[in-house]
């Protein structure tokens, strides 16, 4: 089963905490998934996959309640936590950067937090699409800055959900260890950078302003 997080309103579905749900709707339009249903608190279709059968669900509870989604539906799937993937924006990556990990702690992503415990255990693969911290000149707390909308210039933005996508794909076709050997062969971000460093040569970046948000959007 693929996850992708986010805040289920339209009004976050381009921020940056909504990263790993655009990835996985376009993932369902790559595969052809049809339509999605309402189960499991959330958006859920199930289809056959590269390498098997294969489920994706977006939650449709606010961030922080993400396991009340993914804890019932891999336990309807018989999922074991290694079965489930799971892709999230990263604020400990830069912008750009896309790392896959398996198992590990939670780096006070609250969604992450949620899914550990409606899972009952951390060790689930992880597609980390990184976004960056906050720079000193923002205006508001981390919270905050993951619900903005991406400041860079979309193309950029658009490459790094590409990449995030291609390594999802080849996670669900080859496994996640398969996926970590191909995308970081190169040095973690060095495409990204330098697409950073020409924009900032001509015109700098700076971010959006704060975004109102209900106390769970986190």
């Amino acid at each position: 089963m693929v996850v992708g997080l986010g805040n289920p309103e339209p009004r976050y579905a381009r921020t940056r905490h909504n990263a790993g749900q655009i990835v996985v709707e376009r993932l369902a339009e790559r595969l052809g998934a049809g339509k999605f249903k309402n189960r499991y608190a959330g958006r859920f279709v199930e289809l056959s996959g590269p390498a098997g059968p294969l489920a994706l669900l977006i939650p449709t509870t606010y961030m922080n309640l993400s396991g009340e989604s993914v804890g019932p539906a891999a336990g309807s799937l018989k999922a074991a936590p290694g079965q489930v993937l799971i892709v999230h924006d990263e604020l400990d990556l830069p912008f750009g950067v896309v790392r896959g990990k398996l198992g590990g702690g939670t780096a006070g992503h609250n969604g992450l937090r949620s899914i550990t415990t409606g899972l009952g255990s951390g060790d689930y693969p992880r597609i980390r699409i990184g976004i960056g911290r906050p720079p000193a000149e923002f205006r508001g707390d981390q919270a905050a800055w993951v619900l903005t909308t991406f400041a860079q210039p979309a193309d950029e933005v658009d490459a790094m959900l590409a990449e995030a996508l291609a390594m999802t794909e080849a996670t669900v076709a080859e496994g996640i260890d398969a996926a970590i050997a191909r995308f970081h062969a190169a040095e973690p971000g060095s495409r990204a950078r330098d697409r950073r460093e020409r924009h900032d040569d001509l015109a700098g970046d700076a971010p959006d302003g704060e975004a109102d948000r209900p106390p769970d959007a986190t």
